[in-house]
């Protein structure tokens, strides 16, 4: 009996014990700071969970640092959510950024050449980042459309005819998501066509390499790497960077070369690289559309693992070019075509 009561005592202790550690506070764990032919048919696919953003993935900084900077005056934004769309929508779709100059510069810029380009349909925007439109509309007062608010009020608009042209660099888990959300509104409009992402066909690899070059012709001077900065994937699409590589050595441009922020080639793997030339000088420029965080903090920051420190530490001089793709008019020009290949296939 005896040894009957102790058993309980130690098991009553132990219940004790490991109720006082569950009830011990602990600090909660920090939300991350950061997370882009013809048309393309809309298919009922499962959407992925929570997978990593490839293109443009531009996450605001944590909420004590967010005000560290400046990112430009919101109000010269337009949102392109208004009412009143008539019959064709072209929605514009973009993973965002907080950063609002680059955003009027390079999605704005994107969405207005959409708008010149077809005249007789109304242009929209919707961006696939709840956090960033979280992030605008507390700290600028600027409603942005998620994706699915964008549909909805195509839908109470009355829209028959909708075409979608993400703004994706590649067609990978983010430009899918768009696919499968699409889906869903299938049976809603009487037609849905969506427009192929910038990296699709050989012809807009090829034209998107003498793109990079040409954008950056002014520092090839012998003594220069000049290095892009892509966001990466887990997707299969990472490969569009090695691809973009060969492409551009093939093309005689041995001291260009291609890296990824969250994927291969990783900084070191470029590092090495460029280690191998004789270069004095480094550039470093964004291969995304916006130059949002991923480009002022992950490139161009002063903290020690930013791409700028890792080759000032290897000896080069760095100069940071903060212009997102687009901002290039070669770059908004492929993607109206895109754009227009998806109104073609509509109509």
């Amino acid at each position: 009996m005896k040894k009957w009561i102790a058993m309980l005592l130690v098991c009553m202790l132990l219940v004790s014990t490991l109720t006082a550690c569950g009830n011990s506070s602990s600090k909660p764990a920090s939300e991350p700071g950061k997370t882009e032919e013809t048309a393309a048919p809309v298919q009922n696919e499962t959407k992925p969970t929570e997978e990593p953003a490839e293109e443009p993935a531009e996450e605001p900084a944590e909420e004590d640092d967010e005000e560290n900077y400046a990112t430009g005056d919101a109000s010269l934004d337009d949102p392109l959510n208004q009412d009143g769309i008539g019959k064709s929508e072209l929605l514009v779709v973009s993973f965002g950024t907080s950063f609002n100059d680059s955003r009027r510069l390079t999605i704005g810029a994107i969405e207005k050449a959409m708008i010149e380009a077809f005249p007789g349909i109304s242009v929209r925007r919707g961006f696939t980042s709840q956090i960033i439109i979280d992030h605008v509309l507390k700290r600028d007062g600027e409603v942005i459309d998620n994706v699915t608010e964008a549909l909805d009020r195509a839908v109470a608009n009355g829209v028959k005819t909708l075409v979608v042209q993400p703004t994706h660099l590649m067609d990978g888990f983010e430009y899918n998501d768009v696919v499968n959300e699409l889906a869903d509104y299938a049976d809603v409009f009487d037609s849905i066509t969506i427009g192929r992402p910038i990296l699709d066909t050989d012809a807009d690899f090829d034209a998107v390499a003498d793109i990079l070059v040409d954008i950056s012709k002014d520092y090839d001077d012998g003594e220069t790497a000049i290095v892009f900065m892509g966001h990466g994937t887990e997707a299969e699409s990472n490969g569009v960077y090695a691809r973009m590589q060969k492409l551009l050595t093939d093309k005689g441009m041995a001291n260009y070369f291609i890296g990824t922020v969250e994927a291969e080639p990783s900084v070191e793997d470029v590092l090495k690289l460029v280690q191998a030339g004789n270069y004095k000088k480094v550039v470093l420029r964004p291969m995304m559309i916006v130059a949002g965080d991923h480009a002022n903090n992950d490139m161009a920051g002063d903290e020690e693992d930013s791409w700028k420190s890792v080759f000032e530490g290897a000896g080069y001089e760095v100069e940071c070019v903060l212009h997102g793709l687009g901002e290039v008019e070669a770059i908004q020009q492929l993607l109206v075509a895109h754009a227009q290949a998806a109104v073609d296939a509509a109509n």
